[in-house]
């Protein structure tokens, strides 16, 4: 069997939560794919960093520059002159050009939830593109429950054709306890203890305006750091941080975008995360908070639950007081904060890239099968 993947967002040098998911999903894949005697063809745009292909592959790699519509054109032409038993691509969209067996990964649906986070042509596109993904798939992967209800209930998807497939936490991320580490990487981005952190895209999604104005009701004392580049409508976020009390407005830290070697002692220096976002397909920041042994407030919202767990301070998202309350709990509750540092280390044992990669390749398996059974 050969299974062909689109790796082209594995590579990127500043992964976000799909660019993340395909790395590591790869990483683990595809070597317990040629364990079990499968052959892997994987295609770039460019030519990918050395050390993304596990020591000891044999994963053919195509690399196909061009300059416009790599997927729908070039990939496309590609599948199309030696098509693979199944394509599969687990952060991107399957060609319109290829009509063969195909799987592909849905991580979400914000975009139907809150369309005014997004461009028009970006809605239009992400539409269209999980519409065509879910259609054209013999096995869609979701990253959790919600997700796979969502594409049940929005798109019609017949829940048999779903796998969920939890995605995993990076292996890197490890509680920093030496100090000398952890003040380094504060000094880096100016960051003064005690701190909340929020980490991810600035973006309206994230309910950011709502998290500064309960941060400012609570009575913290803590700095409030907004870790991560701005997104789609990131200025509003940005300017209400200007109508805050002086004494507030002054704690308030952007950070700008994490490097990844920097991400383990940010979280494992923070008081808590604050993540209070109004949808998530999965929620990457709250199991990387808890593997650096973090306490954890998140929404009660979409997959947020699901993935948190009993090791989180659940929130109503759209309750600027019940967020506030929170915040102030663990401000000035530190047995709660152990508590919750302590479950949060147990929930993220569910969660690792050798359990993702086995159900993955276990879904692929069964859409290769049924293409086979279809053709014959």
């Amino acid at each position: 069997m050969l299974i062909g993947i689109d790796a082209s967002r594995a590579t990127r040098t500043q992964r976000t939560g799909t660019e993340a998911y395909a790395y590591h999903l790869l990483r683990e894949l595809i070597p317990l794919a040629e364990k079990r005697g499968r052959q892997i063809r994987l295609y770039f745009e460019s030519q990918p960093p050395p050390d993304f292909l596990p020591r000891g592959s044999r994963a053919e790699s195509v690399i196909m520059p061009w300059p416009r519509l790599w997927t729908h054109i070039r990939l496309g032409w590609e599948l199309r002159q030696r098509p693979p038993d199944l394509f599969f691509t687990p952060a991107h969209v399957i060609p319109v050009t290829y009509d063969g067996a195909a799987a592909a990964t849905i991580h979400d649906l914000g975009y139907r939830y809150f369309p005014e986070a997004h461009t028009r042509f970006q809605v239009a596109y992400l539409n269209w593109s999980t519409r065509h993904n879910a259609r054209r798939s013999r096995r869609v992967l979701a990253d959790s429950q919600a997700t796979r209800d969502d594409l049940a209930r929005l798109y019609g998807t017949p829940l048999e054709k779903i796998t969920v497939v939890y995605p995993g936490v990076d292996p890197d991320l490890q509680p920093v306890r030496e100090e000398t580490a952890l003040a380094a990487a504060l000094d880096h981005y100016a960051i003064e203890r005690p701190y909340f952190l929020y980490l991810g895209t600035l973006q309206p999604r994230k309910n950011l305006v709502r998290l500064l104005d309960a941060f400012a009701d609570s009575g913290a004392p803590q700095q409030l750091v907004l870790a991560g580049k701005p997104g789609w409508l990131a200025q509003p976020i940005l300017s209400h941080i200007e109508t805050l009390p002086p004494a507030v407005a002054s704690r308030v830290r952007l950070t700008g975008y994490v490097a990844a070697e920097d991400k383990a002692a940010l979280l494992s220096g923070a008081t808590a995360l604050l993540f209070p976002s109004l949808y998530e397909g999965f929620g990457f920041p709250v199991l990387e908070a808890q593997a650096c042994a973090t306490a954890v407030l998140c929404a009660d919202n979409s997959s947020l639950p699901e993935v948190a767990g009993d090791a989180a301070l659940l929130v109503d998202a759209r309750d600027t007081a019940a967020i506030a309350g929170g915040i102030r709990r663990l401000a000035e509750d530190g047995t709660l904060r152990q508590e919750l540092v302590t479950a949060g280390l147990d929930n993220v044992q569910r969660f690792t890239w050798k359990n993702a990669a086995r159900e993955a390749l276990a879904a692929l398996e069964s859409a290769a099968d049924g293409a086979k059974v279809a053709d014959t």
